[in-house]
């Protein structure tokens, strides 16, 4: 397994000791393969983080844990690695801790793991459910501050939220909506990932609030539980399709948004106006092929910066500043998409 960082850096990168990181990387055996993978993975991040490996400062190793579909973890890490060599006067580098689902015991068993090994800071996406507000609470006990990103924990011990005003994002997605459908008729199917995401039900609330305002009449019928994922959503949303045979638009809120214009293919219907969040390869793909009316967008790599400069401000490496306002919300359309 060839590398050019000391087992030390490996070490500390993969949270495992190295003793451990040595006898995986000279093949002794009784190593068990998650541990491995890690290892790997460990020397996989150094590779991208290389520049700030090298550079000699106050360091800060952050933690990013997320419970999201795979297209926007990618975007995460993207966003998040190509923010590291401009956060000055630190370095900053990052472990990473992707599910896309799971059991919620799990997830507050990883923040526990970092809560025990040591951190400067947890950025976190997470349900907000009573598990994770306690896991978050024994982490700032350990002295870890924590930034939810996205979604919010409100009733936690988190430091800051960094991410958009989710129910101005819904009632946006309503204005939209009502813009492009008209005075036709139809129903509007409204699709979370979870009902455990606080996003996802502010999102469904603002949009169901300003829909309720502007169209009284139109009927939104939810489904859920499909977490985003495109194996699951597909059977949802085809399901849905069945019952109403009204259904003529779509607000994605949770993604799974493939799976979804598929269903309505498959089934001779068609999709007059698909709202969706969040500019991951598969919504950028669709929206070039004009498959989706528009995306709610914000600036993740600006939102990874300001989380990480929060947990340096915790940490007193920067000047203490005011309250963190909500991420612009930008409206893509295939008339107006970002370089690729």
């Amino acid at each position: 397994m060839g590398h050019p960082y000391p087992i030390r850096e490996i070490a500390r990168q993969a949270g495992l000791s190295e003793a451990t990181v040595d006898r995986v990387l000279n093949g002794r055996g009784g190593v068990r393969e998650s541990t491995q993978r890690e290892v790997r993975q460990a020397i996989a991040d150094l590779d991208r983080q290389r520049t700030q490996v090298r550079l000699v400062g106050r360091t800060f190793m952050i933690d990013i844990v997320m419970q999201a579909p795979e297209r926007f973890t990618t975007a995460v890490r993207a966003a998040l690695e190509a923010e590291l060599p401009v956060l000055h006067p630190a370095v900053v580098r990052s472990r990473f801790h992707f599910r896309e689902t799971g059991p919620v015991a799990e997830l507050a068993a990883a923040l526990d793991r970092i809560a025990r090994r040591g951190s400067q800071g947890v950025i976190l996406k997470a349900p907000d459910v009573p598990e994770v507000t306690a896991a978050v609470g024994r982490l700032v006990a350990a002295g870890i501050p924590v930034v939810t990103l996205v979604t919010d924990l409100p009733s936690s011990a988190r430091l800051a939220y960094v991410g958009i005003d989710n129910r101005a994002a819904g009632a946006t997605a309503a204005y939209l909506m009502d813009q492009w459908l008209g005075e036709r008729p139809g129903n509007v199917l409204t699709s979370l990932s979870s009902g455990f995401f606080r996003n996802e039900e502010e999102r469904e609330m603002g949009f169901r609030g300003a829909m309720r305002a502007r169209h009284p009449e139109r009927a939104l019928v939810e489904i859920t539980e499909g977490q985003g994922l495109d194996a699951t959503q597909y059977d949802l949303v085809r399901d849905a399709l069945k019952r109403d045979p009204d259904i003529r638009a779509v607000y994605s809120i949770g993604g799974g948004n493939i799976a979804t214009l598929r269903a309505f293919e498959d089934l001779g219907r068609e999709c007059a106006v698909f709202v969706a969040h969040d500019l991951d390869h598969d919504n950028t793909r669709l929206l070039r092929e004009h498959r989706l009316s528009c995306v709610l967008h914000h600036d993740l790599r600006q939102d990874m910066h300001e989380a990480c400069r929060t947990i340096m401000r915790a940490h007193g490496a920067l000047p203490p500043a005011g309250p963190t306002l909500p991420s612009a919300i930008q409206v893509v359309t295939p008339y107006n998409m970002p370089p690729r």
